[in-house]
């Protein structure tokens, strides 16, 4: 398949599994913090800080945050399908990226049927649908693998070996942090094992690669740290890791299914992993890359899973290096089953009509929940409803106030004037309206701050977390 042909048949894929319905649903799980942060960054001019309900949003990087914003920059609109273009798009510069970049590797076959098992995989559907941090983080990891290995493989210059994979490393810092460098130094300890040499990580260009990919990263941090307070911001990035070192709010019961759930993120390809074997390959060159993808796959795969703090899906990077090594398979000369399986050969043509079939089916399948199952999700709206009630008890010309509100997905959907405070203090004495949580209730209630008027409570609302917020009117 030329590549035009293939470029234009991932397209097509992409945009019918990722475009339909994208904004139908309501935001929901972290998705709030990556919007809002992002609403504030445009209101205020403060690209450096992201802020959530008002305070200093510490426990990501901004770079989804900056990303929504320019996204709603661009489109000229805040909505849900705005939020969540850019995690398609990111999904898609990975496709692209593995039938360009990576077609002189696998070749025109291997590389169209790397790009439909990236868009069809069941962990990539679900992350690419949502504003959230894997979509970006996963993605940034596998541009860098797929440019490392590409270039690898083709022989070319130690500097573009090393440079655009760096490029792609420190944008995943500022996605995430640095957890995605045990995925990508896997695959590159791997391949180099396999060669039996070691040298190219001592080459100028490999360390020039880490100072920009450091400095990527620190471009942001360092400000970043200055603004909000060196110690402060030290000791909740050290708390943030340690605690999932150490295993903070752990469950057996569902540490124990982290590598079966992490399985279900390939779905459907999980189900042909028996047959990426080294020996189906003739040629020794291509036994060693698949050995050497498939250590880097397997390795940090269940090492991440198995430590305590972890779910299946921190362990999403490993889908890049797995969809390689598929890719590497499906497309060999001759592909049999493990004796285990029956031994029965699997012909070309059978593979071919295989990934056609499966393709076609994950399409039609989103097309049908785009347009049967979406509309009908009505539970899903509960986030709206309680905004608009909210908006139609305040008037349109009087600001409401949020006093530490903590994190609420309502506030993307608020239309009234939201002024965030801290402390009650920090409210105004004319302030008529107000959002609090329940914990701040008799606080509120005994203050003094607008005698002689008095707060009383208008309504409790309740979302889909089943946390709530009390709405107050001061008169």
């Amino acid at each position: 398949m030329a590549r035009v042909q293939s470029l234009a048949m991932v397209l097509l894929v992409w945009a019918v599994i990722y475009l339909p319905a994208l904004g139908s649903l309501p935001i929901k799980g972290e998705e709030g913090r990556r919007i809002l942060p992002a609403i504030a960054m445009i209101e205020t001019g403060d690209y450096l800080v992201p802020q959530v309900a008002g305070e200093a949003y510490f426990r990501k990087p901004p770079l989804i945050n900056w990303l929504v914003a320019i996204s709603f920059k661009i489109l000229g609109q805040r909505n849900e399908w705005a939020a969540r273009l850019p995690s398609a798009l990111c999904v898609l510069a990975v496709a692209v990226a593995f039938v360009t970049v990576a077609g002189a590797s696998l070749g025109s076959g291997g590389s169209t049927v790397a790009a439909i098992i990236w868009l069809t995989n069941a962990g990539m559907i679900e992350k690419g649908r949502l504003i959230e941090i894997e979509a970006l983080y996963v993605s940034l990891c596998a541009l860098a693998i797929i440019f490392w290995l590409s270039l690898w493989e083709r022989q070319k210059s130690p500097w573009l070996i090393w440079v655009p994979a760096s490029i792609f490393l420190g944008l995943g810092w500022l996605a995430k942090g640095p957890v995605h460098l045990i995925f990508f130094y896997a695959v590159v300890a791997a391949v180099l094992w396999q060669h039996k040499t070691w040298r190219p990580l001592f080459h100028p260009a490999h360390f020039a690669g880490v100072l920009i990919m450091l400095g990527i990263f620190a471009a942001w941090a360092i400000p970043f740290a200055h603004s909000t307070g060196n110690e402060l911001t030290v000791a909740k990035w050290s708390s943030q890791f340690t605690g999932r070192l150490r295993g903070d709010n752990f469950m057996f019961s569902s540490w124990i299914w982290n590598i079966p759930r992490g399985l279900v993120y390939f779905l459907p390809w999980t189900i042909l992993l028996p047959l990426a074997r080294p020996r189906i390959f003739r040629a020794e060159k291509d036994r060693r890359l698949a050995r050497a993808v498939a250590w880097g796959a397997a390795a940090p795969f269940v090492i991440i899973n198995l430590m305590p703090g972890s779910l299946p899906r921190y362990a999403m990077p490993a889908i890049a290096p797995a969809d390689w090594l598929l890719a590497m398979s499906l497309t060999a000369d001759n592909v049999s089953w493990p004796r285990a399986l029956g031994g029965k050969a699997f012909s070309m043509k059978n593979r071919q009509r295989m990934v056609a079939v499966v393709a076609v089916l994950v399409c039609t399948g989103m097309a049908v929940y785009a347009a049967a199952i979406v509309p009908r999700m009505h539970h899903r709206q509960n986030v709206k409803k309680l905004a608009a009630e909210i908006d139609a008890i305040i008037p349109p010309s009087e600001p409401l106030y949020a006093l530490d509100p903590s994190y609420q997905p309502i506030f993307f959907y608020l239309r009234s004037k939201l002024v965030y405070a801290s402390q009650v203090i920090n409210l105004p004495p004319d302030a008529k309206y107000l959002l609090i949580r329940p914990a701040r209730e008799r606080e509120v209630m005994e203050s003094n701050r607008w005698a002689p008027r008095r707060p009383h409570l208008i309504s409790p609302f309740t979302d889909y977390r089943k946390e709530s917020i009390l709405l107050l009117k001061i008169d």
